[in-house]
Formats: structure tokens, C-alpha cells, sequence
């Protein structure tokens, strides 16, 4: 990711927080994809620059963007009681540091980042959890001096992220995946316009998808997710006095990093990315453990947010790929 700040939200009005019951037919999901930017690279940026980047020596652990595993190879702990991989490795983490949605970079984005799970040989898991964390680094995108290259405006840009986005579960649905968690646009502070314009296209987006009443798709919103954290980090097992302006690395406070929201300048600390696993849990029960937050069954009752994004709908994805 670019190195801005994704500041917590201080003040956020509605959360886009939604689930469906989960509906595998194996007691936990039977495997784990991930497709995203550096909050969920296990490794792969470390790989390609033969571990010049994200430096151990800055205090990076094993590969990743923060100072212990992210909130993805918590889950795949749960599940199978060992971190994601990364396909550079062979693994199923696709993921890759300051990869965007929109294929505007020379990162493998994310229509990349699915050809190359097609090119790996790996086959869709029908029982299987997918999960895509995308977002940041195109809002991170609109954030710099006039539109990105070869967009009329920033708003074209964030549709255009948005769109294709969404359509990454039509094509893994297309190819047999069926259970699918989706990342919200993280980035508030000065990006947290663009972040909500972006959710809207987003929602809109996931809600012309053609998927059948097999699927699940579970969608987490980041920017929900830091209000109630800074609001009361103790609620998450945090210090009361969360630091979230120092980084842990300006501090000099490596390599536990307690009591830092930040790591860098750009992404959170290990502890952030454990709440954030706890939180993603507690809502939509993915290992087992728990059963969904009382909360989020009486949003799915009232309509609020994504009882829209449950996915039965009929109508054709506005996005298709081609990938090889």
C-alpha cells in the first residue's frame, strides 16, 4: 500500500456490516482462498523480492505487513491450525502487498490474482471460505492530485473498483465457489469520502450478481470495524489509552507493539489484526466456535445493510472476467 494513513474512523454513522447462516456442508469450511492487498499478504511480495520487502529487520514477521500474522492466517489457524501460505509457496494466499481492485498497477491485481488461481491448478471448493480484502490502495489511488490514469474523474475510478470488485465473486462463483467473505474500502481520515462513495458502488454492485441460493456471501466492513474499536478499544482486549497516531516502529516499541493501532504508516499491528479476526468470528461464526452476534441476526430482520447482499438475486454481474 501506498504509505497514508488508514486513520479510525472517530465518528462513522451507519456500519455495512451483514451476514448469511453459513450453509457448508462440512462442520468447518474445508479450505481456505485468499485474494487481496497487504493486509492479507502472507508473503508473496516477500517471496518476489527475496525478502528485501516487508524487511524482517524493520520488525515485518515472516512476510507480513505487521509484526505477526494478519487476521486471515488467524482463521486459517482455527481451521486447520497452521498460517495461509502464499502461492509463491505453492500456498492459497493470493494476496499481494499494494495490489488494487481496478488493474491499474504492475502488482498482480486482483483479474491477476484470479488467473493466476486458475494458471495454479487449484480447483474451486465449493465447501471452501474465499475471501477478498481489497480496497485501500485504490482509495489510496483517488487520493492523489487528479484522477488516476485514464479515468475521466475519481468517481469513474471508485465505480469502475467497485464493479470489478464484485464481479471477483461471480467468477469464482462461476467456477464453483460458493462461500465468499468480502472486505470493505478501509481508508478513513482523508479518505473516508471516497471510501463511503465507494461502499455505495460496492453494494449496488454486489446486489446485480448472478449467484444462486447456494452461495453465502458474508460481508465485513473495516470502517464499522475501527469506530467500534476506537470508541472502546477494551471492548476488543485493547489498552484503554490505544495509541492510534505513533506508529509501533516510530516508537521504537518492537517487536509487541502493545498499546499501537499502527505498525507503519499504513498498516496496523498484529493485535489490531486479531481483534479484527475476533470481531470477523463473533459475526459470522467461521470456525465454529460461536454463533453469529445477536446484533447482526437483528439487522438481517430489519433489513439493515446487507440482508440485500445475501446474493439469491437473478439478475447477470455487470463485470465478467477472462481470465486464463
Amino acid at each position: 500500500m501506498r504509505t497514508r494513513s488508514l486513520v479510525p474512523v472517530i465518528a462513522f454513522a451507519a456500519a455495512c456490516v451483514g451476514t448469511t447462516a453459513a450453509a457448508q456442508t462440512t462442520p468447518n469450511y474445508s479450505s481456505l482462498t485468499v485474494f487481496g492487498d497487504s493486509l492479507v499478504d502472507a508473503g508473496n511480495i516477500y517471496a518476489l523480492t527475496g525478502g528485501a520487502t516487508p524487511s524482517a529487520s524493520a520488525g515485518y514477521f515472516q512476510g507480513r505487513f505487521t509484526n505477526g500474522y494478519d487476521y486471515t492466517d488467524l482463521l486459517s489457524i482455527g481451521l486447520y491450525g497452521t498460517p495461509t501460505t502464499p502461492s509463491a509457496l505453492g500456498g492459497s494466499n493470493f494476496a499481494f502487498g499494494g495490489a488494487r481492485a481496478t488493474n491499474t498497477t504492475n502488482l498482480p491485481d486482483l483479474q491477476e490474482q484470479l488467473a493466476l488461481f486458475t494458471a495454479s491448478g487449484q480447483q474451486a471448493d465449493a465447501n471452501g471460505l474465499y475471501v477478498l480484502n481489497f480496497g485501500g490502495n485504490d482509495i489510496f489511488a483517488a487520493l492523489q492530485p487528479g484522477a488516476p490514469a485514464g479515468y475521466a474523474n475519481d468517481s469513474a475510478f471508485l465505480l469502475q473498483a467497485a464493479t470489478i470488485y464484485a464481479g471477483g465473486v461471480q467468477y469464482l462463483y462461476d467456477r464453483g465457489a460458493r462461500n465468499f467473505l468480502i472486505t470493505g474500502f478501509p481508508v478513513a481520515g482523508a479518505g473516508l469520502n471516497f471510501s463511503l462513495e465507494a461502499e455505495g458502488y460496492l453494494t449496488t454492485a454486489l446486489g446485480n450478481l448472478n449467484l444462486g441460493s447456494d452461495s453465502t456471501l458474508l460481508r465485513y466492513s473495516y470502517l464499522d470495524f475501527f469506530q467500534r474499536l476506537t470508541a472502546d478499544p477494551t471492548a476488543f482486549g485493547l489498552p484503554a489509552n490505544l495509541n492510534t497516531t505513533t506508529t509501533c516502529q516510530a516508537a521504537g516499541a518492537l517487536p509487541d507493539c502493545t498499546g499501537y493501532f499502527y505498525f507503519d504508516t499504513v498498516h496496523p499491528t498484529a493485535a489490531i489484526q486479531r481483534a479484527a479476526f475476533n470481531d470477523i468470528n463473533r459475526q459470522f461464526n467461521l470456525i465454529g466456535s460461536a454463533v453469529p452476534e445477536p446484533a447482526t441476526w437483528l439487522m438481517m430482520i430489519a433489513g439493515f445493510g446487507a440482508v440485500g447482499w445475501s446474493m439469491r438475486r437473478s439478475r447477470r454481474a455487470r463485470m465478467r472476467f477472462a481470465a486464463a
